[in-house]
């Protein structure tokens, strides 16, 4: 198994597209929906992205924000404009999560993520573990429908970034996630899966 390690975020090197911020919107709108309050939360975002625009939505709200990624804009680090309440964890997903020490979390987010991971249940234990009681996980995923048209939307019209799906490890129906988040500790009864964005991806909110 090949198992080389992404060395860019996503949005670090091309500016994203249309279709991407369409898609960036949809999330945002389902992060509202599910969690419609993140004043004084604390947020965990990983694989937040280069620019950590779902993040940055929120950053005046929350009480603090963690950020994940292989690179994260000098915006968010020490003297950047955005820095103030956040904490940079650049890196390898799995190593990086690893640093979140136990119940200190009350909202998880990873979005569009978790099929760049060859190690998906690990990442999502480490989730848990991260989460306080009361937390948040949220999820999305591309489903094995989303699979046909981002390939044609990458590899045909050139209207998302090829090299984004060239990383893809997995898709995920509901079918495929729902074991996955139950193996990582979350409780049946607390778990909500669905499709989502006119069923391309696969939606999770999973609470303790």
């Amino acid at each position: 198994m090949n198992l080389e390690l992404r060395k860019e975020s996503f949005g670090q090197a091309y500016r994203p597209t249309w279709v991407d911020r369409f898609g960036v919107a949809l999330s945002a709108r389902a992060l509202r929906r599910w969690v419609p309050d993140v004043r004084g939360l604390r947020v965990g975002d990983f694989g937040c992205g280069y620019h950590a625009t779902l993040s940055r939505a929120i950053l005046s709200e929350a009480k603090s924000l963690v950020l994940s990624d292989v690179a994260i804009s000098a915006e968010f680090k020490p003297g950047g404009p955005l820095a103030a309440k956040v904490q940079i964890l650049e890196g390898d997903l799995l190593a990086t999560v690893q640093k979140v020490p136990d119940q200190s979390l009350d909202l998880v987010l990873c979005v569009s993520v978790l099929e760049h991971v060859w190690q998906p249940e690990e990442a999502l234990r480490a989730f848990r573990r991260g989460l306080a009681p009361g937390g948040t996980c949220l999820l999305n995923v591309p489903s094995w429908m989303g699979k046909r048209f981002l390939e044609f939307s990458a590899f045909k019209l050139g209207l998302s970034p090829a090299a984004e799906m060239d990383d893809h490890k997995m898709y995920y129906d509901p079918k495929d996630l729902w074991p996955l988040v139950v193996r990582a500790g979350f409780k049946p009864s607390r778990i909500r899966v669905f499709r989502h964005k006119f069923g391309l991806n696969t939606f999770c909110v999973a609470r303790l």
